[in-house]
C-alpha cells in the first residue's frame, strides 16, 4: 500500500510539480543552479563551520566527539502568513508554559482539579522540591524557549520538544543566516528574507525586562559552563 506523500515546504504536495505559491523564485533557482554548484556550496559552507569551530558534542559518543553544526543549502521556507501563525501560537506556547510551571510550584491547580495525575508531576525526578513557593522576578520561569516543530501539512505542525532551559541553538541559527548570506547572496535578491540580526539586542531586551528592581540600566549576564559543554559555541 502506498504511503502518504510527506509534506514538502516548497513543493507541498505536488512531488516537484509545482512550487507553493510565493516560492515560485526559489525552485527556478534551484533549477537553474549549474550541476554540482550546490553540493560545492554546501560543502564550502561545512568547512567554514569547521574552521570557525561551529560544533557540538554529543554526549555518549566517543566516535563523534565534535560535530559541525547541520546545515542544508537548500532553505527551510515559510510564508509572511505561515510565519504569523506561527509565532502566534509559540508566544502562546510560552505564555503556557510559565503558567504550568508557576501553578505546579505554587497553588498546583492544575493537579487540584485532576487535569494532570499529581505522581507526575510531585513524584518525577526532576521536579524540584526546593523550588516550590519560590518566584522568580515577574513570575517568568523561561525567558527563551527553543520549541522544535515538525510540519506535517500545509496547515498542520507538532511540536517535538521544548527546550525551556538553555536553549543554545539560537547562535547556530544566526551563523547559518550569516554563511547563507556569503554563500547565496542572490536568495535575498529574490526573496523577501526577514532578518535575524536583531536577535542579540531582543535577547538583552529580555534579560532587561526581568531585573527584579526594574533599574533604568540593569546588568545583564550569560552564564557558560565552559568550553567542554556540548554546545559551548
Amino acid at each position: 500500500m502506498a504511503g502518504k506523500a510527506a509534506f514538502d515546504e516548497l513543493w507541498g504536495f505536488s512531488r516537484g510539480r509545482k512550487p507553493r505559491d510565493g516560492f515560485e523564485p526559489l525552485a527556478e533557482w534551484i533549477g537553474n543552479a549549474p550541476p554540482g554548484e550546490l553540493e560545492r556550496r554546501q560543502q564550502a559552507a561545512e568547512a567554514a563551520f569547521r574552521n570557525l569551530g561551529i560544533t557540538f558534542a554529543v554526549y555518549g559518543e566517543a566516535e563523534a566527539a565534535e560535530r559541525i553544526i547541520p546545515f542544508d543549502i537548500i532553505p527551510r521556507v515559510f510564508s509572511a502568513a505561515e510565519w504569523k501563525r506561527l509565532e502566534a501560537g509559540l508566544e502562546q506556547r510560552v505564555n503556557a508554559i510559565n503558567a504550568f510551571i508557576d501553578d505546579v510550584y505554587g497553588e498546583r491547580r492544575i493537579l487540584a482539579d485532576g487535569v494532570i495525575p499529581e505522581d507526575i508531576v510531585l513524584a518525577n525526578a526532576q521536579f524540584c522540591i526546593p523550588c516550590a513557593a519560590a518566584r522568580p522576578p515577574h513570575g517568568v520561569y523561561a525567558h527563551i524557549c527553543g520549541i522544535d516543530l515538525v510540519r506535517t501539512g500545509p496547515e498542520q505542525f507538532y511540536v517535538l520538544e521544548d527546550n525551556a532551559r538553555t536553549p543554545s541553538g539560537v547562535s547556530y541559527m544566526l551563523e547559518n543566516r550569516e554563511t547563507m548570506l556569503r554563500l547565496c547572496p542572490e536568495l535575498f535578491d529574490l526573496l523577501p528574507v526577514r532578518p535575524v540580526d536583531s536577535y542579540p539586542e531582543l535577547l538583552r531586551d529580555t534579560l532587561r525586562s526581568v531585573s527584579p528592581r526594574r533599574s533604568a540600566d540593569p546588568v545583564c549576564v550569560l552564564l557558560t559552563p565552559g568550553q567542554y559543554n556540548s554546545a559551548y559555541y
